[in-house]
């Protein structure tokens, strides 16, 4: 009796685990140009001579499978360490401004680069991009700079909150008014940039990030006993010889980098890191850490994976907006999940 909880998660872990080979598949299969099972294999097994079909699979859905299962797993995690170091359900990668702040240094790029150098750096293809990916994690990292400054001066978990969405707050004013001083085509290309996307990571590009957050993935693991023992409140981990400060500051670096990274190479991915860590919650039906934290990686990998399916799927020019399918998809799960908790509370 004891041993069938235990058996039934590990059986969950293995079925999100093949849900995402599943996913990946189905991402690679469907899309605008319809390439047979049988081909992508052997394209897959280096035969090139198809040459359409070999530039599709490497350049175009491969990557963009990749680059959802991480993009998603970090999102999801870093949802999961803001969810439980302000003990707050609402809780998200965006909540302390650090998204913000991405979006901030890309809007400094693209925006301002035009009037300063005459030539904006969002029409200039590859170099472009780099720019506004390293301007992006320049931004995310200014503000988690500020926000572990301020965590250091003040005690309580809801005013760094507070204070963390008063920065958000600030960087969107500076972004609405470099709009304004903008030209129209600029605007346009920061708006398309905040829309998020998993296509536009290729190459090297894609390499590097997927790269970057299988090391950083696996360590967030390090901090499942601070987390574990957070959630018994400050005073009681306290008394448990946790260093409260030191761990909550842990947490947020984790979260801040997973974020910066995330936005630096998709955008702004919104939904995930809110609702994902819920729906593990409801899959699993726990809160301890040690499952926790792998099963919302593998959920946001799934749920990532799905939205990057319906946002190219064939019948629309080009693609959808992932933020638009990530809240199509999510939100409805998500009310259900918590609509269902609440019946299983009152019964």
């Amino acid at each position: 009796m004891t041993f069938r909880p235990q058996i039934t998660r590990i059986s969950l872990i293995f079925l999100l685990v093949l849900a995402i080979v599943v996913m990946a598949i189905v991402n690679l299969l469907i899309g605008s140009v319809k390439i047979p099972m049988a081909d992508i294999c052997r394209i897959l097994l280096g035969d090139d001579s198809h040459e359409i079909w070999t530039n599709i699979i490497w350049k175009s859905r491969l990557p963009q499978a990749l680059t959802a299962i991480v993009a998603g797993a970090g999102l999801a995690v870093s949802g999961l360490q803001m969810q439980t170091v302000f003990r707050n359900p609402l809780a998200g990668p965006s909540v302390l401004g650090i998204s913000n702040g991405s979006a901030m240094g890309v809007a400094f790029v693209v925006l301002l680069s035009g009037k300063i150098g005459g030539v904006a750096l969002s029409r200039l293809g590859y170099l472009g991009n780099a720019a506004m990916s390293i301007a992006a994690i320049i931004g995310a990292l200014a503000v988690m700079l500020l926000i572990l400054w301020i965590a250091q001066k003040v005690k309580g978990n809801v005013t760094l909150l507070i204070i963390g969405v008063m920065i958000g707050y600030l960087a969107n004013a500076i972004i609405g008014v470099l709009k304004f001083l903008s030209p129209e085509e600029d605007v346009k290309a920061f708006v398309v940039w905040g829309l998020g996307s998993f296509s536009r990571v290729s190459g090297d590009e894609m390499i590097l990030f997927v790269v970057l957050m299988c090391i950083l993935l696996p360590l967030t693991c390090l901090l499942v006993k601070p987390m574990n023992i957070l959630l018994l409140g400050d005073r009681y981990a306290a008394n448990l010889g946790l260093n409260v400060k030191r761990a909550r500051m842990l947490v947020i670096i984790s979260s801040g980098v997973l974020v910066a990274i995330v936005t630096a190479y998709c955008g702004p991915i919104m939904f995930i890191g809110l609702a994902v860590p819920h729906l593990a919650r409801a899959i699993f039906r726990t809160s301890d850490h040690r499952l926790l934290m792998p099963a919302t990686a593998l959920c946001g990998a799934v749920l990532a994976l799905i939205c990057n399916l319906i946002a190219r799927m064939p019948g629309f020019e080009g693609a959808l907006p992932v933020n638009s399918v990530t809240a199509l998809v999510g939100a409805p799960v998500i009310a259900s999940v918590l609509f269902r908790r609440r019946q299983s509370i009152e019964e």
